[in-house]
């Protein structure tokens, strides 16, 4: 995961990922099937690991606006300190292969969806508290969210200044502004 998360996958050699695994060709075919059903495997865990990161963000015992904000924070606190200038593994499978690789690009689609139905979770327990308007549609908010964040990572790619992430940060998080009766000023 590591190796095609640092070079994309056509940059990523066979070496890379003997190296990467510490396994030879032929042990390298024998055990992931190539070099592509390797790639899937590798975007199987980076979803894994980022749904984890991603649930437990959004499990905090915090208004759901502000458990997200937290981990939109985070993002940007990795992106300024340099390892999350890589992007989102999963986006930038999709920028580089969605269109000519069908099966990986329903790979990421899968796990882009899989990261939806978490935040719609989310802001479905933060509507039921009160903390999102009950006309809201959360599932068109959480697709706009991750859609936004997957923006945003890009964006830090080519430029990790925190005061532009910050901005659009804002802007992003304003889709959840929801006035609370109960919140006094």
């Amino acid at each position: 995961m590591q190796a095609f998360w640092a070079k994309g996958y056509k940059a990523t050699s066979l070496d890379d990922l003997c190296a990467a695994t510490g396994l030879s060709r032929s042990s390298l075919y024998a055990t992931f099937g190539g070099k592509r059903a390797l790639l899937h495997r590798s975007l199987e865990r980076y979803e894994k690991q980022g749904l984890a990161r991603i649930n437990t963000a959004l499990q905090r015992p915090l208004p759901v606006q502000d458990a997200i904000a937290g981990f939109v924070g985070e993002l940007i606190d990795r992106i300024v300190a340099g390892p999350g200038r890589r992007g989102c593994f999963i986006g930038n499978c999709a920028a580089e292969l969605a269109r000519r690789d069908h099966a990986t690009a329903v790979k990421v689609r899968r796990s882009l969806e899989r990261i939806e139905v978490s935040f719609a979770e989310a802001l479905a327990r933060g509507q039921g508290r009160g903390e999102i308007s009950d006309d809201a549609d959360v599932r068109a908010l959480a697709r706009f969210l991750v859609a936004g964040i997957q923006g945003l990572r890009l964006f830090g790619k080519v430029n990790p200044d925190r005061d532009a992430l910050n901005s659009i940060a804002c802007n992003l998080l304003r889709c959840l502004e929801y006035p609370n009766p109960t919140k006094q000023s």
